[in-house]
């Protein structure tokens, strides 16, 4: 993480007077809105193409991306002299970042276009794209310093990399009707470098299919075994990287992955008491928790709260019920929200309709216990909101958000 003087020496590089009018700007910048950073991304996609093989297009054609980077942009502005309070922002943006193995010459590029921007949608005068300016310059030097160092710890772990590596499809699996999971094993036969069970790979796809270049983030659902990764994957409707994957790869296919990266992991002793909470396929991080708490004979209880629409759509069901055996105080809690005519209650699931925690708040109410959360907002909002209303302390909730970050 970064180092406390590191913080105070970047931030204080800003004198008050840029502060101010940094400032100053929040009323325009909220009264713009998205259409800021929609300008944004259009103009550097026009001017700098190449950057489509970064970028998620499906996140900018839907406007998540869109909608993030504008309250970025909006919360840096309001805490530009408080980098305490965007630490965790940076630090989940820089993990990201890496995983797309952004390089520093690539901040230049949006820093241009960002300033570009301010002139050409709000015409604020030289004094406020010069405060920007300086304002940017150091958040960028922020971002490049803390990428540097993911860079170099990736690389210098046993069986770490940096940039991308050749990995192949050792094995294809259907979990459910919508789910499918992918062994991969590197080609070049070396160890792999372990990560922290919630953590993503980043899996870089290339075909003559596909206009760009796409890159796109899948959890490790298996406990690190130092020789292969496990990714599952959810076909999207207009998914091109999920379609591509059910559709066309197959096993002996090679795909590039760059190293596990991600801010949203499990870090606790074996004696604290853990709830992983998920939706559909946001149980894929759980999973990866799960199969770890396993692997280690966690000590301590674990509840499985999972959601699903019915038993068609339900994944790693038996590979749940398989990590038992190393959890004796396992216990799995499943609903279905529209069961169907073959779903068995009490075997396949014990709780019908949306996920109601007051079903299991005994088994909840440990003040020491964790509560891992992956889903659709919405469901995450949900489950949230009723942990917060049984006193569950919200520094033991840990979320995340599959695209672009939301706060629940």
């Amino acid at each position: 993480m970064f180092n406390e003087i590191d913080k105070d020496t970047e931030f204080t590089m800003l004198d008050s007077a840029t502060i101010a009018t940094v400032k100053s700007t929040i009323p325009l910048l909220a009264a713009t809105g998205p259409k800021l950073t929609a300008h944004f991304y259009d103009r550097m996609f026009e001017h700098n193409p190449e950057l489509k093989d970064i970028f998620n297009m499906s996140n900018q054609r839907n406007g998540d991306q869109r909608q993030a980077l504008f309250d970025a942009i909006c919360a840096y502005a309001a805490n530009i002299e408080n980098l305490a309070a965007l630490l965790p922002a940076v630090e989940r943006i820089a993990q990201k970042h890496t995983s797309f193995t952004i390089q520093p010459d690539q901040y230049n590029i949006v820093g241009e276009h960002l300033l570009a921007t301010l002139d050409e949608m709000l015409s604020p005068g030289q004094e406020v794209l010069d405060a920007w300016g300086k304002a940017y310059g150091v958040l960028a030097n922020v971002f490049i310093n803390r990428e540097a160092e993911i860079y170099q710890d990736s690389a210098e772990k046993t069986g770490g990399w940096r940039g991308t590596r050749e990995f192949r499809i050792a094995e294809k699996q259907p979990q459910s009707e919508l789910i499918t999971s992918f062994l991969l094993e590197p080609v070049d036969g070396l160890p792999v470098v372990d990560f922290q069970p919630g953590q993503y790979l980043a899996v870089y796809i290339r075909d003559a299919s596909l206009e760009n270049q796409e890159i796109r983030q899948y959890s490790l659902t298996q406990a690190p075994n130092g020789k292969t990764y496990r990714i599952a994957v959810k076909r999207e409707g207009q998914g091109a990287v999920s379609n591509f994957l059910h559709h066309f790869a197959q096993p002996g296919d090679i795909i590039h992955l760059a190293a596990p990266h991600g801010d949203f992991f499990m870090d606790i002793s074996d004696t604290t008491p853990v709830a992983l909470i998920s939706a559909g396929v946001g149980q894929t991080p759980m999973l990866g928790m799960l199969n770890t708490l396993a692997e280690r004979g966690h000590h301590a209880p674990v509840q499985w709260l999972h959601a699903a629409e019915n038993g068609a759509v339900h994944a790693f069901a038996g590979e749940v019920k398989s990590a038992q055996k190393n959890l004796p105080q396992l216990e799995s809690h499943v609903w279905y929200n529209q069961p169907q005519a073959n779903d068995l209650p009490g075997e396949d699931f014990q709780y019908q309709g949306l996920m109601d925690l007051s079903k299991v708040s005994e088994q909840l109410n440990d003040p020491a216990m964790h509560f891992y959360l992956c889903g659709p907002v919405g469901f995450m909002q949900f489950a949230a909101k009723q942990l917060l209303a049984m006193n569950i302390s919200e520094a033991n909730i840990h979320y995340e958000c599959f695209g672009p970050h939301k706060v629940i």
